[in-house]
């Protein structure tokens, strides 16, 4: 949980869940395509599916969840989340995140 600014409530803070893993987004490359640096320190091809392609703007150096494929796991993965700056603070302070991967 962490407190919004400015706000007194709590919010629940999505973690990682069996399958999926912490990245950094390193590069776009156009057409909901970019390069992730992914915590097991493999970088990835992730792209948006087309389910959550309209509700989720990600740029460069925001963390996001990924969950790899099936088939090419080690290359290419599916973004599932991303964090916001305040969200992405809150696992930094709770040691999900650590200061580089």
């Amino acid at each position: 949980m962490f407190r919004k600014p400015g706000m007194g409530e709590e919010v629940r803070l999505r973690m990682p869940r069996q399958g999926e893993i912490l990245g950094i987004v390193m590069e776009l490359h156009g057409g909901s395509r970019m390069m992730v640096h992914c915590a097991d320190g493999k970088d990835r091809m992730a792209r948006i599916p087309g389910r959550i392609r309209n509700r989720i703007w990600v740029k460069e150096n925001d963390y996001v969840l990924i969950v790899p494929w099936s088939v090419e796991g080690d290359a290419k993965a599916d973004i599932a989340y991303r964090y916001t700056a305040a969200q992405a603070e809150a696992l930094r302070h709770k040691g999900v995140i650590k200061t580089q991967f």
